[in-house]
């Protein structure tokens, strides 16, 4: 029980390090494409940008995560990270050209890719003790907490300064403070692995098990299949379901479903294994007719379902992989799974924006069917997982 006890705590203080760290870049980007325009930067450059930016980053997270299992650093890479990631936020205020404020957001975004792998590999230990569907849940939950409450401290601050670079300054506050926490969090935890035992055959496995490769692929097809929220607040304005003001309200709302679905799918999950990732897919899939053909009370409806099928990519998906991977191969095995999340996120995103012009219903029958294609990948993890019990160990040792 003491083990457990002090697990929990170390997840809820990385949670809380996650809050920070989403309340500070998570603010900052809600404006940065404004800010670049004040600045003097073109719409191409403020796309290239934003572009360019999550192309390093999901790059970038593969050769991480090797290079955090090779060196066993993962505290230090992940404080790297989370340093490259919040404390040059702030400094935008100090920008009066837009192509510093650019390699800002460059370092931002790279601090990101930087910290992610590792930081999962870690949270995975002590998830362990507690729960991985519960650990990665209440994680994600806090995470959206601080993604929320950026962005609405950011609007409050241009509303009554009327400056961006007032908003950026008081970001440093969360950049701080999550920085201390994490720097007290390593000092009170050295070796979060010893939260989690490994056999001999664990130790001795090589390279990354078929089962994870499966997994992946079932995972590139949800990722490709789901809608970004840009394109859906695209459509909104056009087809006069919500307004500019009213559109942060629906992203607000599936914000607020994400994180409550993240603790539920989390604790469902350690009951019932990758079962859940079945029933998540199939919620999934009734998104995009609500959100693209309805009226603004099934859209309302449409988001809802938006933000069930986020809250369980972003918690239950990394639960799963720290049951089928030792721990040695981890920050491996997250590297692998952002880098191919991403990619197939972004050319999907790509993919429905062209079909958007073209006809609404091809979309529509697209990303339901790329949901529904990934139940029978999920269907063999969940066989194989039930003929050999150890390969994913959902709850708490």
């Amino acid at each position: 029980m003491p083990q457990k006890s002090a697990a929990l705590r170390f997840v809820i203080l990385l949670g809380f390090v996650s809050l920070c760290a989403d309340a500070t870049y998570e603010g900052a980007r809600s404006i940065t494409g404004a800010y670049l325009q004040v600045l003097g930067a073109s719409g191409t450059v403020v796309g290239l940008v934003a572009g360019f930016g999550e192309l390093i980053g999901y790059g970038l997270r593969l050769v991480i995560g090797y290079l955090s299992d090779q060196s066993r650093k993962y505290w230090g890479i992940t404080t790297l990270g989370y340093i490259l990631n919040t404390a040059v936020v702030p400094l935008l205020a100090l920008t009066g050209r837009w192509e510093a404020a650019a390699g800002l957001m460059m370092a931002e975004r790279t601090g990101k890719a930087v910290r992610t792998p590792p930081r999962d590999a870690l949270l995975s230990h002590g998830a362990s003790q507690i729960g991985r569907g519960f650990g990665f849940g209440l994680h994600e939950a806090m995470d959206q907490t601080g993604a929320v409450m950026g962005p609405l401290a950011v609007a409050a601050m241009v509303y009554f300064q009327g400056e961006y670079r007032h908003a950026f300054t008081i970001l440093i506050v969360p950049a701080v403070l999550g920085l201390v926490v994490l720097l007290v969090l390593q000092f009170l935890y050295p070796n979060p692995s010893d939260f989690e035992e490994e056999t001999e055959e664990q130790k001795q496995q090589e390279g990354l098990p078929r089962i994870f490769w499966i997994y992946l692929g079932a995972v590139a097809v949800i990722a490709a299949g789901y809608a970004d929220f840009p394109l859906i607040a695209f459509h909104f304005q056009k087809s006069g379901i919500a307004t500019g003001e009213t559109i942060p309200l629906f992203y607000a709302l599936a914000m607020g479903v994400d994180a409550i679905a993240a603790l539920i799918f989390g604790y469902v999950f350690d009951r019932l294994g990758i079962s859940i990732l079945i029933i998540a897919a199939f919620i999934s899939c009734l998104f995009a007719p609500l959100v693209f053909l309805g009226d603004t009370n099934l859209a309302l409806l449409g988001i809802a379902f938006w933000g069930i099928g986020m809250g369980a990519q972003e918690s239950i998906l990394k639960a799963a992989i720290a049951g089928m991977v030792p721990k040695h191969k981890r920050a491996t095995a997250y590297g692998i799974f952002s880098t191919g999340y991403g990619l197939s996120w972004f050319l999907g995103s790509a993919l429905m924006g062209i079909l958007y012009d073209h006809s609404i219903t091809t979309l529509i029958v697209f990303s339901s069917a790329t949901q529904l294609l990934a139940i029978p990948f999920f269907t063999w993890v969940k066989l194989k997982a039930d003929d050999s019990p150890k390969t994913i160990t959902n709850q708490a040792s």
